[in-house]
């Protein structure tokens, strides 16, 4: 199961911003590529993949639709959030995690392998709920 590894909740401060990172996330609210490749997309569904080697990020992007992602590699990600929070999170092969937005939520994170094996996941997103995809 995945597991989070408490961080310190220090905003954009941390070691882990960059300004680089900071504006990266400004101009995120309209990335809604949420993996590194679209493979499949119906009026229900789209699935992601995501392949990340070591040191690899896939950039801030902006969830909107409820979704799901199952972790298809062991493997060890950073992540950080629109908040200022940052995560450190160890994956084992089949871990999955939902997530469910109402209207007008969202969520915005980045993924980072921190880890020296390749990351990877499935993400589906789900279409048939009424909210508009972001693209």
């Amino acid at each position: 199961m995945a597991t989070p590894k408490p961080k310190p909740q220090d905003g954009f401060s941390s070691p882990h911003w960059t300004p680089e990172l900071v504006s990266e996330l400004k101009s995120a609210a309209r990335n809604g590529n949420v993996g590194s490749r679209l493979v499949s997309e119906s009026d229900r569904a789209r699935v992601w993949l995501i392949e990340m080697q070591p040191g690899e990020r896939l950039p801030f992007h902006t969830h909107v639709l409820d979704y799901f992602w199952v972790a298809t590699s062991r493997g060890q990600a950073r992540s950080r959030y629109a908040d200022g929070k940052v995560a450190e999170v160890s994956y084992d092969v089949g871990d999955t995690k939902h997530f469910h937005f109402g209207a007008g939520e969202s969520m915005t994170h980045d993924l980072e392998n921190i880890g020296d094996t390749v990351l990877t996941f499935t993400t589906v997103e789900y279409l048939d709920e009424g909210k508009e995809p972001l693209l």
